[in-house]
């Protein structure tokens, strides 16, 4: 199936409690295929095409305040929409689930793939200092697993979290095995596992408030400074990576997502001409695998960042390197896919 549909399907089987979205290519299979699937008839799941982004988001911190598992996904125009929508979720210390199948801009730009809202995702797309875990997958199987990673890295830190797929990743066709159904928790397993949730009051329960907002500034920077403790929390223990070929590697690939897939195929080529690459692939953008990248840096003559965009993610690696090596950046920009043979020859131009 597709990347999107497979992001459905696992929604379904997850015990997602509600999908809030809005169509925008190349995305619109996810809540096409939760139509097609109508969960509403066996697992309970709401599945609602909001009037608008800004709708669905709000939709979203609703539902979230009341302990559900919600989500919604958009294209990189309607992510732009939600962004209010999304820092108030940091700032309350809501779990959510956004999906983002990346299209090129800026502006309306094309329905063709990008990679090109690495920034937006992973520096805070929205106002204030916050986070969100931003997970990149590679494959169909990926969209399925990230699901119930995504939704269980956001329960497990009261913070939202954003797979980041771009169109290649959400309309290419693989074999995916779906996880099992697990049901949805109930109103008082939701009390139980969720103190914090806004339930109503019981006895024996407090009456929660969820707010991001505090007029008295110094409450505010102790709510920041909690958060920022989170944050390093979440880099100790949620980094997560893959290493491919690099222990003999004279010179280091990184790429993310289909950029990834891509750069697979050029070890094989590279090597059948006796050169050497290794490739890391970052798995979760933030938290960014920082110290992998710089322990490797000493070991290599090289590294080509290969991304679909002008150059965003080499800041980062830049940042982890520290000087260590020379860092370069290639990519394609308005939807244009680079072939294998192009980053080959880019990486011979840049460093033989």
């Amino acid at each position: 199936m597709k990347g999107n549909e497979a992001i459905a399907h696992a929604a379904i089987r997850y015990g997602a409690d509600g999908y809030f979205g809005y169509p925008i290519t190349p995305q619109s299979e996810i809540m096409e295929t939760l139509m097609e699937e109508k969960p509403w008839e066996t697992t309970g799941m709401v599945v609602l095409q909001a009037e608008s982004e800004l709708a669905a988001i709000n939709m979203v911190y609703g539902g979230a305040g009341c302990g559900k598992a919600v989500m919604t996904s958009s294209s990189s125009p309607g992510v732009s929409l939600k962004q209010e929508g999304v820092s108030y979720l940091a700032g309350t210390e809501l779990p959510a689930l956004i999906v983002n199948v990346m299209r090129g801009g800026p502006g309306l730009g094309t329905i063709q793939p990008s990679q090109a809202d690495y920034f937006q995702a992973v520096k805070g797309g929205g106002h204030g200092d916050y986070k969100l875990i931003a997970l990149a997958p590679a494959s169909v199987q990926e969209m399925a697993d990230f699901v119930k990673l995504g939704f269980d890295l956001a329960f497990k830190y009261r913070n939202p979290a954003i797979i980041l797929a771009d169109g290649i990743i959400g309309q290419m066709m693989e074999k995916v095995v779906l996880p099992p159904f697990q049901p949805r928790l109930t109103e008082e397993q939701i009390r139980e596992a969720r103190p914090w949730a806004t339930l109503g009051k019981r006895a024996g329960h407090h009456n929660n408030i969820l707010t991001s907002l505090e007029l008295d500034p110094a409450r505010m920077e102790e709510n920041n400074l909690r958060f920022q403790a989170k944050y390093r929390e979440i880099e100790e223990h949620e980094v997560r990576y893959e290493e491919i070929h690099c222990a003999e590697a004279d010179y280091l690939l990184i790429a993310f997502g289909s950029m990834a897939r891509i750069c697979q195929k050029v070890q094989e080529v590279a090597a059948e001409q006796g050169l050497k690459l290794g490739l890391l692939r970052p798995i979760t953008l933030w938290p960014f695998p920082s110290k992998a990248i710089a322990s490797l840096a000493h070991k290599v003559k090289g590294i080509l960042v290969v991304e679909l965009n002008a150059g965003q993610m080499i800041e980062d690696v830049r940042l982890a390197v520290n000087g260590e090596v020379k860092v370069e950046h290639f990519g394609r920009l308005g939807g244009i896919v680079p072939t294998p043979d192009e980053v080959l020859t880019a990486v011979k131009k840049t460093f033989l």
